[in-house]
Order: structure tokens, then sequence, then C-alpha cells
């Protein structure tokens, strides 16, 4: 019998997220912390893929991580002479923009302009830790900093 990749993935897609976790726990190994089911369908025919058509060699998986470590310790390269580095700051918040960046926000006539700094924020010539504070300094109650300022999701 001949394993059909395009028939098991038409198969994936009538599943539920419970028989695809299920699915994924017998192909990786592992339960899945995820039940997003196009995640789920992604992952599971690529695994099927690879079982089917090879996955990459050895040498292959090695020298990715090497490209991948490199990648994280070099400069890039000089462009019309001037040096860009790349910082990668993990603990750095990614709903938030770079630093040096102005919020501005308009909130009962008034207009609130915040400037995001590395450590902090700074209002009205005042640091604050968090843009938390921030709202609830422009406020007076206790507001989410990054929904005030309409950053990130706003679900």
């Amino acid at each position: 019998m001949q394993f059909n990749l395009e028939q098991e993935i038409v198969t994936l897609r009538r599943m539920t997220a419970r028989e695809l976790r299920q699915r994924y726990a017998q192909l990786f190994g592992e339960v899945s912390r995820s039940s997003h089911k196009a995640y789920l369908i992604r992952k599971i025919a690529w695994r099927l893929q690879s079982q089917v058509e090879g996955d990459l060699s050895l040498r292959a998986r090695r020298r990715a991580a090497e490209l991948a470590n490199d990648a994280k310790h070099q400069p890039l390269p000089q462009i019309a002479g001037v040096t860009v580095t790349l910082e990668v700051d993990a603990s750095h918040d990614v709903r938030l923009p770079t630093p040096g960046t102005a919020l501005i926000r308009h909130y009962k006539g008034r207009t609130i302009e915040v400037l995001v700094l590395k450590d902090g924020f700074e209002f009205n010539g005042e640091r604050y830790k968090s843009l938390s504070a921030v709202a609830r300094a422009v406020t007076g109650t206790h507001r989410n900093g990054y929904r005030f300022f309409q950053l990130g999701d706003n679900e």
C-alpha cells in the first residue's frame, strides 16, 4: 500500500482539534501545547512529508545550527560606509516601539506624549517604570498601559 500525502492532508482537515492533538502525539512522541487546528495540520503534514521524503541530513542540521549561531554574533555587512550591528534584547517587550519613539494619545481633550526609554518611559518630565504607571498618572485610575496607548493585542 502506497502512502498518499495529499489524501492524508485532506483527512487531517476533517479531524477535530482533539483528534489532531492525538495524531501529533503519535508522530512527535509528545503532547502539543497548541490546540490551533491550522498549526497542528501544518506541523503534522510537515512531519508526514519528512517521513515519506526524508528529513534534513545530520550535516545539514549542524550547518543550519552553525549559521543561526553565527548570525547572532556577527555585525551586518557595511553598506555605503555605514556599519549596522544587530543587537537582540530578549527582555524587550515586542509590543513596544524602539527607545526614542514618542507615543501620542489624545485623551479628554489633551494630547498625551510619552517618550519610550530603554529602561522606562518619560511623561511631563518625569520617569515611569511602566506604561500602566503613566496611564494612572494621566487618568487617576489604574489602567492597562498597553491598552491605554493602543499597543499590542487589542482584544
